[in-house]
């Protein structure tokens, strides 16, 4: 059957858009999608150090209180990507149940967060490949850390590069690499699970309760060094999941396998985070160790001193596979909002940004705009220090503004009887019911949270300066009153253009 011509894309059609883009995922490789995206290897092994500094080893508590949250929001996106399966997962979401300028105020900030977020990820080589070899340290010397953050920038730089042109060549590769890459990392942290749970020097009692006599004598007592915690390790590792959904265009029967993949690949990457954080700090041979709080220790720290350096390295270079993977992952989630706002002639020079190449069948000028947007952050804070505290940091604080902005907008929509008998005409699929509203609320609720948590001007994540130390919030104020006024002076002029409706509710036939 032409790919014109199938279910999938007549569903697409009644949406106003046409299948310009190869529908060949599956179950698993959707699963993958955000499984990859999150990235326990990734994340965990990238910013372990800055949740155990700040809470000590109890910051365990920081992962479940952040699934059960996210979990909450993931619940809300399953039911949105049933309802419109369409490329740009979030931006497409809010601007059907909210407003068509909802819309683009969301996918602006999530584009952003996602430019962010792909620098972020890129630096994460930076905590492994040195513990590797430290010839890897191309830069200046392994122990001072202005040579550390010059470093990462380099190594992010290049792989990067890697990314966009693997995201340019066509969604074939890089679901074959994702795939992969997942199956790897599956396997990988089975397999450490059961060796460092073997290697055991404490049970968990005497970890999830050791303090470390954070926050002893402070106003609130260990409330503010878990907050703090809770805002760097746990919160950059859950987010992501979403992307199952922004790749529905090329999804077969999206409305059936997205919201799972969402549900999925956020339940396995907390579940298998749980397990590796509790048995990493019961296997490490001293809890008091400084090196398990700062960037040359960490995770992989714990990995070579439990397993041994041959051992240990070998699982690192599993870790180095994973970071790229998630890299990758990333990367596709930013071609693919890009694409779906250009598309809807929502950014400067959509016409390029939103063709698609007829020989890989991809967007291949928002990757390379893409590409280029993070390594251009990264190269403006070469010379900083806390370059990963702040750029990570940020990507979080963007990524659950975005969230909430979905979610409240969702919230209103329920308020005023969505998704209304039959949903949209989308029956048989995943729907919350009765349960909507709670959960909406209490989703909505976590959203505030996370973003007052991880905005918090906190001098040990963000540095002494002001400008640094209120970075988040500043560059936060910027990014909205920019998207503002471009959309206020360019935007609103093309009301007539746009092609579907924010606030309606179009029957959509199911196959």
């Amino acid at each position: 059957m032409s790919p014109t011509h199938t279910p999938d894309s007549h569903d697409l059609a009644t949406f106003g858009y046409r299948q310009e883009l190869n529908r060949t995922l599956g179950s698993f490789s959707s699963f993958a999608a955000g499984f990859s995206y999150i990235s326990i290897l990734t994340g965990m092994f990238q910013t372990f150090h800055l949740g155990f500094a700040r809470g000590g080893p109890a910051f365990f508590w920081t992962w479940p209180t952040v699934f059960v949250g996210q979990f909450l929001v993931a619940l809300g996106f399953a039911e949105l990507a049933a309802h419109y399966p369409l490329s740009g997962g979030v931006y497409q979401w809010s601007k059907h149940v909210g407003s068509r300028a909802l819309g683009w105020l969301t996918g602006w900030i999530y584009l952003a967060c996602l430019v962010v977020t792909l620098a972020a990820v890129a630096l994460a080589l930076q905590t492994t490949l040195p513990q590797i070899d430290e010839r890897f340290q191309l830069v200046g010397d392994i122990n001072d850390s202005t040579d550390q953050a010059k470093n990462a920038v380099l190594l992010g730089c290049l792989l990067i590069a890697f990314s966009t042109l693997i995201n340019s060549i066509g969604v074939g590769l890089l679901a074959r690499i994702n795939n992969l890459g997942v199956f790897c990392e599956l396997a990988g942290i089975i397999l450490l699970l059961l060796l460092l749970a073997s290697r055991a020097m404490r049970g968990p009692g005497d970890v999830v309760f050791e303090t470390h006599d954070k926050g002893l004598g402070a106003p609130l007592g260990y409330l503010g060094p878990f907050l703090a915690a809770t805002a760097l390790t746990a919160s950059y590792v859950m987010y992501g999941y979403d992307t199952a959904g922004a790749l529905a265009e090329e999804t077969n029967e999206p409305r059936k396998k997205a919201p799972r993949a969402i549900l999925q690949a956020l339940s396995a990457a907390a579940a298998a985070g749980l397990l590796l954080l509790l048995v990493g700090m019961m296997a490490v041979s001293d809890l008091h160790s400084v090196e398990l709080g700062n960037e040359k220790g960490g995770l992989p720290y714990i990995v070579k001193n439990s397993l041994g350096e041959p051992l240990g390295k070998v699982f690192l270079w599993d870790v180095v596979f994973a970071i790229t993977v998630c890299t990758l992952a990333v990367h596709t989630g930013c071609v693919r909002l890009l694409f779906a706002m250009a598309r809807d002639r929502q950014l400067p020079w959509s016409t390029a940004l939103a063709h698609v190449s007829p020989i890989s069948r991809v967007p291949v000028v928002p990757a390379l705009v893409a590409g280029s947007l993070a390594v251009a952050i990264l190269v403006v804070n070469v010379n900083f220090p806390k370059v990963i505290e702040v750029v990570t940091a940020v990507a979080i604080l963007w990524a659950n503004l975005a969230y909430l902005l979905v979610m409240t907008a969702l919230l209103v929509r329920r308020l005023a009887g969505w998704p209304g008998r039959g949903g949209c005409g989308a029956t048989g699929v995943f729907a919350l019911g009765k349960w909507g509203l709670a959960i909406n609320f209490l989703a909505t609720a976590w959203c505030v949270f996370t973003v007052v948590n991880v905005g918090w001007p906190r001098e040990d994540v963000y540095g002494n300066e002001w400008y640094h130390r209120y970075g988040a919030l500043l560059y936060t104020g910027g990014l909205v009153m920019a998207g503002g006024v471009y959309y206020a002076v360019g935007q609103s002029r093309r009301t007539g253009q746009h092609r579907s409706q924010s606030s309606s509710c179009k029957p959509t036939p199911l196959y």
